[in-house]
């Protein structure tokens, strides 16, 4: 991939040119400063990547040039685009420019899409809102090109499906074929692949390059995936706090990082071509785990002086298969066909074992949990936990192994009741369980310290922590029971990658000193490497290949597996410009370019 490097030299007027811009809102604990005092320039054909934690402000120093934030925003500095000044300008004459010659691509497309309307008729219209005076069938031949150029099969027919009908990364690109629609001279994408598959990002990071390189667009990359922008940006802008700390060409500050928050940022990012994790100093705070109570099952040596091969298997899958019949019909439904999301799936994870089920969505991994987690007969095959098979057991069986099988979902704050104290939500499933008063105190205290936090935090809320620590009161949650398995569902890709690296980190411990067993399920292979003693590959619903995860790392078998790891960005630009990346078709984008 070709980087442009341009330069004020190069290009002596900025397109987009930010000054000392500043941001703040008024709140109950009073003014919020979002942005303070943030410059920047942004030349034709230039990407530009904005990093930074969450709250760092990037998204809203962007949502302030759109003119997107609310009215009682204050904002203060300059901010020009093409030498015309926006800050001043009215919401209509920011309308005409807002899908024109601007264009931004949304975090989540699904939201950015109304339900309602085709997606065909939603790349239509903005195309007819900016040039009315085309013909209706001239607008129709144009959305098909844009859907097709942006990689979308079959359009006459996609162009009349609803986005509830698209998968995530068919609905990002109909989002960027809206974005390039009218060819805007500069495209802001806020976190475009957050939440995507490695292949569907690639592809989509391929699209946003191509649609640059076509257009000759200048580009500004929200994200906090400095793995994509190594592959993207020609410069970078690092933001911390509402300021900016450090800014770039991206070898610079890649390579020769000068401030200590950009080399937490480099040095907390898990890749697939370093094994190692890490250092301790640049992670969220460690954790030391306490001994576990006297009345737990969990294991009071660490697990590791035992070899693996030697340990009680925790899970044992056999043969595991769900199909779901495929019917047509409104009145009489008929089956005409069948999609076999899990077919014929085996795998086994030992005690203080941390296997990862990955593959690309729709494979089948959600379909694999939600079978083992239902604890009954699967429609076929056999699941068995802690040497029981979950087809024979009684009702309160099933209750008691409730305990046993545990899960941390992907979204913390989703998953956690926002109107309970955090103690009373650690409290719940012991009680179910019918733990005493006295024994559930006592595990409290002790859940909190294991993962980090302090006792007296019992009494907080989930809005009072930080998204990291909001994961860590999941993990304590999956703790409380003494639980043999748990069943971690996307749990790191919703975080900051320092705070990521922590909760990895926390992760890590809690297998080797209590002898946890994960079922780890990702699409981001660069954590998986890193927390996964194996891997099992999964395509089309069957395991395709399988084995510790180093090996597979080193010398994947599979086609698939090769294309996954192809796929993977890594945080080093000399390797991602040399890297055989996935190609997009790029003469149906140059045609359309052309035929505008």
């Amino acid at each position: 991939m070709t980087q442009n490097h341009l330069s004020a030299t190069a290009s002596p007027a900025p397109l987009l040119s930010v000054r000392d811009l500043s941001v703040t809102f008024p709140s109950e604990a009073g003014i919020v400063r979002a942005v303070q005092n943030l410059s920047y320039d942004v030349h034709p054909g230039e990407a530009l990547a904005i990093v930074g934690e969450s709250g760092s402000g990037k998204s809203v120093s962007s949502l302030a040039v759109m003119g997107l934030l609310p009215r009682s925003a204050s904002i203060s500095g300059a901010v020009t685009f093409a030498g015309e000044d926006m800050l001043h300008r009215s919401d209509r004459e920011l309308s005409a420019l807002r899908g024109e010659r601007i264009s931004m691509i949304f975090q989540d497309p699904l939201s950015a899409l109304t339900p309602v309307f085709t997606v065909g008729d939603q790349v239509g219209e903005v195309i007819r809102i900016h040039h009315p005076e085309i013909p209706q069938d001239k607008v129709r031949a144009r959305t098909l090109e844009l859907l097709e150029a942006v990689g979308i099969p079959e359009p006459q027919r996609r162009a009349k499906q609803y986005p509830h009908e698209f998968s995530g990364g068919m609905r990002q690109r109909a989002v960027i074929a809206m974005a390039i629609a009218n060819e805007p001279e500069l495209i802001i994408a806020d976190e475009p692949t957050t939440a995507l598959d490695v292949t569907i990002q690639a592809q989509v990071m391929e699209l946003l390059k191509v649609a640059q390189d076509m257009l000759s667009a200048a580009t500004i990359l929200i994200t906090h995936d400095l793995g994509v922008v190594a592959g993207f940006a020609d410069r970078v802008l690092v933001m911390q706090n509402a300021r900016e700390v450090e800014s770039g060409p991206v070898d610079d500050v890649f390579y020769r990082p000068q401030q200590d928050y950009t080399k937490r940022l480099l040095a907390a990012i898990p890749r697939i071509d370093a094994p190692e994790v890490p250092p301790e100093d640049l992670l969220d705070e460690g954790v030391d785990i306490p001994a576990p109570p006297e009345d737990s099952e969990l294991a009071a040596e660490p697990i590791t002086a035992i070899p693996v091969d030697e340990r009680p298997v925790v899970l044992e899958v056999r043969d595991l298969e769900r199909v779901y019949p495929i019917v047509k019909g409104a009145v009489v439904r008929r089956k005409v066909g069948e999609q076999r999301a899990v077919d014929g799936l085996s795998m086994t994870i030992r005690q203080g074992e941390c296997v990862a089920l990955v593959g690309e969505s729709g494979c089948g991994k959600t379909t694999t949990l939600m079978e083992i987690m239902q604890l009954r007969r699967p429609q076929g095959g056999s699941i068995g936990i802690g040497g029981k098979d979950t087809s024979t057991l009684t009702r309160a069986e099933r209750a008691a192994m409730r305990s046993d099988v545990t899960m941390v979902f992907q979204d913390p704050m989703a998953s956690l009741d926002p109107r309970m104290p955090i103690g009373d939500i650690l409290r719940e499933p012991m009680r179910v369980q019918k733990y005493t008063a006295d024994r559930m105190d006592e595990r409290v205290d002790w859940l909190l310290r294991t993962v980090g936090l302090l006792p007296e935090h019992a009494m907080r809320y989930p809005t009072e922590f930080s998204g990291g620590q909001r994961q860590r009161i999941g993990v304590a949650r999956a703790l409380a029971c003494d639980p043999k398995l748990i069943v971690l569902d996307e749990p790191t890709s919703a975080l900051d990658v320092t705070i990521q690296a922590g909760v990895l980190t926390l992760l890590q411990e809690l297998k080797e000193t209590l002898g946890v067993s994960y079922l780890f399920v990702s699409h981001d292979l660069s954590v998986v490497h890193h927390i996964s003693d194996r891997i099992n590959v999964m395509h089309k619903g069957r395991i395709v290949e399988s084995g510790p995860t180093a090996e597979v790392f080193a010398d994947p078998q599979h086609e698939y597996t090769r294309q996954l790891l192809q796929a993977v960005p890594i945080p080093d630009p000399e390797v991602e410009r040399t890297r055989r990346r996935v190609k997009l078709e790029e003469s149906s984008l140059a045609a359309l370019a052309d035929s505008a």
